[in-house]
C-alpha cells in the first residue's frame, strides 16, 4: 500500500524506487460505474500518500507516476469499450512544473487510429526524462534508444 510506502520512504532506508498497483482496471463494461470506483481509491491513496509527504516537508523528494498500460476504444462495444492506443500517465511531485506535456488527442475520424486515439508522444520520453533527470540515470541504454524529453522537473 501507499501508506507503508510513504513509511518505508521516510525511514531513508535507501530505497529509490517503489511500485504499487490497483485494479483491475480491465473492464470491457459497465465503465462508468467501476472506474469511478476505482479512480476514486486510486486519488485517496495518492493523495494520502502526498499528505504524508507533504507533513515531513519531503514532497519534493518523492515522484509519483501513474500510469495505464492501455487506452481505450472510442467507439462503445455496446456494453462498454474495449482496449486501444493513448494511454495516459500522470508525474505527481512538489518537484514537478504542473501542466500537460504533450496535446489533447483528435476525436476526428481522420485523425484517428484505427477507431482509436492517436498517441503524440511516445511514452518511453516520459520514462527518459524520469530516468535521466530524476534519477540520473543512463535512459538510451534502458528505453534503447534516445527520446525526447520534457521540461518536467523544476531547477
Amino acid at each position: 500500500s501507499l501508506k507503508s510506502v510513504a513509511q518505508v520512504m521516510l525511514a531513508d532506508l535507501g530505497t529509490r524506487i517503489f511500485y504499487t498497483q490497483h485494479g483491475s482496471f480491465d473492464t470491457h463494461s459497465g465503465e462508468p460505474i467501476s472506474h469511478a470506483k476505482l479512480w476514486d481509491e486510486v486519488s485517496s491513496a495518492i493523495g494520502d500518500f502526498y499528505d504524508d509527504l507533504n507533513e515531513h516537508g519531503r514532497e519534493r523528494d518523492a515522484a509519483i507516476l501513474v500510469f495505464s498500460e492501455f487506452g481505450r476504444r472510442i467507439r462503445d462495444n455496446g456494453s462498454g469499450t474495449d482496449h486501444g492506443s493513448g494511454g495516459v500517465a500522470f508525474l505527481i511531485s512538489g518537484a514537478v512544473r504542473g501542466g500537460m506535456y504533450g496535446e489533447y488527442p483528435s476525436l476526428k475520424p481522420e485523425d484517428q487510429l484505427e477507431g482509436d486515439l492517436h498517441f503524440n508522444n511516445d511514452f518511453r520520453s516520459t520514462y527518459s526524462t524520469i530516468l535521466e533527470q530524476w534519477l540520473q540515470l543512463d535512459a538510451p541504454s534502458i528505453v534503447n534508444g534516445q527520446f525526447e524529453q520534457f521540461p518536467i522537473f523544476r531547477e
